[in-house]
């Protein structure tokens, strides 16, 4: 998405979801306001995260993920969106979750 970014990921029980968020924005975020000439902040704050409960809860974030460009109006097609996993092949079903 032009404005923000949705990330469907998983993190091993040990990790801080926190840390690994900041690491993702720490280099873009210094090389991004190189390009536009400026410094300082550059992403929000806060990120917003959900614990995913089930097979079923996963597929309905995966398809509001990979929905969001269509919704947005940027493609006709998630599978046109080229940062998209509704490119690929389509994964196991949510009977398989868990």
């Amino acid at each position: 998405m032009p404005n923000h970014v949705h990330v469907l990921i998983e993190t091993f029980s040990s990790w801080d979801l926190g840390k690994i968020v900041h690491s993702w924005k720490g280099f873009p975020s210094v090389e991004a306001n190189k390009l536009l000439g400026r410094s300082g902040e550059f992403w929000q704050r806060e990120y917003f995260d959900r614990f995913i409960s089930d097979g079923d809860h996963y597929e309905n974030v995966l398809r509001y993920i990979e929905n969001n460009p269509v919704k947005a109006e940027l493609v006709a097609k998630a599978e046109d969106w080229p940062f998209s996993s509704a490119r690929f092949a389509r994964r196991a079903t949510s009977k398989s979750f868990i």
